[in-house]
């Protein structure tokens, strides 16, 4: 066989092997499009749109344990978060509570993977106790827009709180305890904030012990969970199978408590006899 011949043939085994070795070992990924919106220590997102907070961890880990899965983040907001769904801007949307106004929604959801709760607080007065609490409807209000309520009844609308409450309106729980703090009665007098963030708050700022009064009441309890778009890349039950891993080995856990956060009641257990 002439040398020339041989060489030619050999190159085209050798291509054909590397194309079909290529095909093989090459997957196409299944792209997620997860929204998060500023939630912190649950989500937060930085300007160059990155998350942060329990979120980044479970993404990260998430993508470390499938590698035919590419979590893509889209930054939404809380007043937003719905309408960008409903535009198919994104199919999923982790630590989110199936009450917060997905009710008539063509959405799947998860069993709840998290748990947290909000507590009234106010600025710590000589004659201030808990009472102050009692009457919340009567006080000047701080409230994250387009968060959801316990007394309100979950009702979000801005033009309706407003007709029916003393509301200053922020756009983070940093900014509604600045509020508090600066001593503004007429702008506001009570902030809710979650349990998670005001822990991580006090940790960092231990002197607003001293400064801010804390309600030994619930605003709400909220159980968050997996929310996906029915007939979309993936489903909540697809997202609880993947997170399975990181919750047998122990990863999951360690990502809650990272942050303050909790499990709800029997989380582990029963996700074990699945």
């Amino acid at each position: 066989m002439p040398i020339l011949h041989r060489l030619n043939l050999t190159l085209a085994v050798v291509i054909t092997t590397l194309l079909l070795g290529g095909t093989s070992v090459v997957q196409a990924k299944t792209v997620i499009t997860v929204g998060a919106y500023h939630f912190p220590p649950v989500a937060e997102v930085s300007e160059d749109h990155q998350p942060h907070g329990l979120l980044a961890d479970l993404v990260q880990g998430l993508e470390a344990t499938h590698n035919d899965i590419d979590i893509q983040i889209f930054h939404t907001s809380p007043k937003r978060r719905h309408l960008d769904f409903d535009a198919g801007l994104y199919d999923v949307i982790f630590f989110e509570s199936s009450n917060w106004g997905w009710a008539h929604r063509e959405i799947t959801f998860s069993r709840p993977i998290l748990t947290d709760e909000d507590l009234y607080v106010a600025l710590r007065k000589p004659g201030r106790d808990l009472d102050f609490f009692n009457d919340i409807g009567n006080r000047q209000l701080v409230v994250i827009s387009g968060y959801y309520y316990g007394f309100t009844d979950l009702e979000n609308n801005t033009k309706t709180l407003q007709k029916n409450y003393s509301i200053e309106f922020s756009d983070s729980q940093n900014r509604a305890l600045k509020l508090i703090k600066a001593d503004r009665p007429s702008v506001a007098e009570v902030a809710i904030i979650s349990r998670a963030y005001l822990q991580q708050h006090l940790s960092e700022q231990p002197e607003d012990w001293r400064q801010l009064l804390i309600s030994d009441r619930l605003d709400q309890r909220y159980e968050l969970r997996i929310i996906a778009r029915r007939n979309g890349p993936v489903s909540a039950s697809d997202m609880m199978q993947r997170l399975a891993p990181l919750v047998a080995d122990g990863s999951y856990r360690m990502m809650v408590e990272k942050w303050g956060l909790q499990l709800p009641p029997g989380f582990l257990t029963n996700f074990k006899r699945r």
